[in-house]
């Protein structure tokens, strides 16, 4: 998975350096937008990176922001290459627009950092185990059928493997008890758990019921970071109707702080392995 390809991290770099600019020039959004004809939110909105913004309104952001002229048309390139489309956007139909964020974010992440505490990782998850949650995520129906999201996630676990970012997961044992479509399944998904544990990018480890309370306890989210330095690591918390993104560098910060703790608190990898094992043979 590589950042430079990936329309929602061009995005994201094109919204970081307008805001960087706008701050610069010593406007406010309200000025801009003054200037623009349009509202504070749009600008808000363009600078979080959480919606594309048109060359053109690029083009003219800049001139408001007196900069010269040989620096505009690489911004300019960078939104023309934002508005482009990626795999995930097949699957209009099934994807949360706030979910298509995380998964340009994600398809361009060159490390992921997954902690887990009641089920297993979506990208770790067999297509028995992923079909049983779906099915029981079963609401409103606003975004597809069960089947539609679980091509999705088939689709997303492929676009992992043709270009893989190296995974470190750190999952609660809860997660290795819950029997999620029953004992076959859950039999098939702690195998699959096992033989995934040996892949040379894959760092899979259990914090065990003996560990009692630890840091984040009931609180899983993603550290993405990616290969361009200039592109910062963003932290991402799912809840029910969508997504909080967590981007100052204080606080991400803390949740890699977090993350460390897990991992220091979680079992070896090869006693994760073994505990997995046992697990399974309890089935």
């Amino acid at each position: 998975m590589a950042s430079g390809h990936s329309p929602t991290v061009r995005r994201r770099r094109l919204a970081l350096e307008l805001r960087r600019l706008r701050e610069a020039a010593k406007l406010t959004c309200e000025e801009v937008a003054e200037q623009l004809e349009c509202s504070a939110s749009k600008i808000s909105r363009v600078e979080t990176g959480r919606v594309s913004v048109s060359p053109r309104d690029v083009r003219d952001m800049l001139a408001i922001y007196a900069v010269p002229e040989e620096q505009r048309e690489g911004l300019v390139q960078l939104a023309r290459e934002s508005r482009q489309k990626g795999w995930w956007h097949a699957y209009a139909d099934t994807v949360h627009p706030h979910f298509a964020t995380y998964l340009g974010l994600e398809d361009a992440a060159s490390q992921l950092r997954i902690y887990k505490c009641g089920r297993i990782p979506t990208l770790l998850q067999t297509a028995g185990y992923a079909r049983a949650i779906h099915a029981a995520g079963q609401v409103s129906g606003q975004f597809g059928n069960a089947d539609r999201q679980l091509e999705l996630q088939m689709e997303r676990q492929r676009q992992a493997r043709a270009n893989p970012p190296r995974v470190w997961a750190v999952i609660d044992e809860a997660a290795l008890h819950r029997q999620v479509g029953g004992p076959e399944v859950m039999r098939q998904q702690l195998e699959y758990l096992c033989e995934a544990s040996s892949s040379p990018r894959l760092f899979l480890q259990v914090i065990p019921f003996s560990s009692g309370a630890y840091v984040s306890l009931d609180l899983p989210f993603v550290i993405l970071s990616f290969s361009d330095p200039v592109d910062p690591d963003v932290v991402c918390m799912g809840y029910a109707t969508g997504c909080l993104w967590i981007e100052d560098m204080t606080e991400v910060d803390r949740y890699n702080l977090y993350f460390h703790h897990l991992q220091a608190t979680a079992l070896s990898f090869d006693d994760s392995l073994a505990l997995m094992t046992s697990v399974l043979k309890e089935l």
